[in-house]
């Protein structure tokens, strides 16, 4: 069976420190190159978009107020994310291109259900004809190459799609041991959590070292260089066999629920629900007092899944209000362990991509 010829764990690998010249050059390639203050499309598609990928940058980016972040859609409605929640985007790209006709100086491109969307392809292309430095997050890495934009690109994505993204890119250099890579004008990231020290090196080539200290702070995050450890996540045993297991829950998953409240702050709202909905034995849903859109502490609308005025049976296991971001995602990871076990837990942060030395 192939399972018994996994690896049976992963060992604690520390990253090496990345040379500082080549954090210079990352800086250097990302200043923008058209507006002193920039431009930054978030692309999704409809159908569905990975959660964290689509809505943590662009939050990110937001709080920093160093640009003008708008997130797009490639036809008019909400953007399903997966695996939780659903945003109404701030414009279609027919909208954004009526408006902005020389283009982005940043698109940043999510993890899709689908890496071959015709408007999304042609949109991204369209983006990088004009200037725009394009940036794959995890698995968006994916959409940038079928793109065609990876061609001679050094170029990393998220640990479980690398065989994919090098059969399809030949040309494309993939580069170990890095969070994110920066070629030109194409970034490429790893795992889900990258879209974090991607987005804190982003700032500080828009605005200074400063700027970006001041977010990171706010974040609760000490470091943000693009060292890692690429050799601490792969396929191991324990990690498909709870998958197996914890997957026979399916018709009897928990159904967790998070209130949609005013001002709540979207960057740990979307790491909760990506971490909750990624243990293959619970599933978040929202809820709030009406339809209509919940405007979060940035201006992202999200559309609650059920409409309740009470309190719900079975509410999430954290409060996500009162604590910096990392420090939610270290909660709840803690709180699925103590609810599911530590191979779930670990399971998560797989997933996640979530480095050992930010989990302590």
């Amino acid at each position: 069976m192939w399972i018994l010829s996994l690896p049976s764990s992963t060992s604690p690998i520390a990253p090496e420190p990345v040379p500082e010249s080549e954090t210079r050059e990352s800086l250097s390639a990302l200043r923008p190159r058209k507006r002193e203050r920039p431009l930054i499309a978030v692309i999704g598609i409809n159908d569905a978009t990975e959660t964290t990928d689509f809505l943590m940058p662009a939050g990110i980016l937001r709080r920093a107020d160093v640009a003008e972040v708008i997130t797009v859609a490639t036809n008019p409605g909400a953007v399903n994310l997966y695996p939780a929640l659903k945003v109404q985007p701030d414009a279609t790209v027919a909208e954004f291109d009526e408006k902005y006709g020389d283009g982005a100086d940043y698109v940043i491109v999510p993890a899709m259900s689908r890496d071959d969307d015709p408007t999304a392809l042609s949109w991204i292309k369209s983006q990088a004809a004009k200037g725009a430095i394009v940036i794959g997050v995890c698995a968006g890495a994916k959409v940038v190459g079928a793109a065609g934009l990876l061609d001679d690109k050094h170029a990393t994505t998220h640990w479980y799609y690398l065989r994919e993204l090098r059969r399809n890119n030949p040309k494309a250099v993939y580069v170990p041991n890095r969070r994110f890579v920066v070629d030109r004008n194409v970034v490429t990231t790893t795992g889900i959590t990258a879209s974090i020290p991607m987005s804190l090196t982003l700032i500080e080539a828009i605005a200074g070292r400063q700027r970006a200290q001041a977010v990171a702070q706010d974040l609760g995050v000490t470091h943000w260089d693009a060292s890692h450890a690429s050799g601490a996540f792969r396929l191991t045993r324990p990690f498909v066999l709870t998958v197996l297991e914890n997957g026979f829950t399916f018709w009897n998953r928990e159904g967790l629920e998070i209130e949609l409240s005013p001002d709540i702050d979207e960057v740990s709202l979307v790491l909760v629900a990506d971490a909750w909905s990624r243990t293959y034995r619970s599933r978040v849903v929202t809820f709030a007092d009406t339809t209509a859109a919940v405007e979060t502490r940035n201006g992202f609308r999200i559309i609650p899944d059920q409409v309740s005025s009470s309190q719900p049976t079975n509410r999430l296991p954290q409060d996500i209000g009162t604590q910096k971001p990392a420090e939610v995602l270290k909660e709840a990871l803690a709180a699925i362990r103590d609810r599911y076990g530590e191979r779930t837990s670990g399971i998560v942060a797989m997933q996640l991509e979530y480095p050992q030395q930010d989990a302590r």
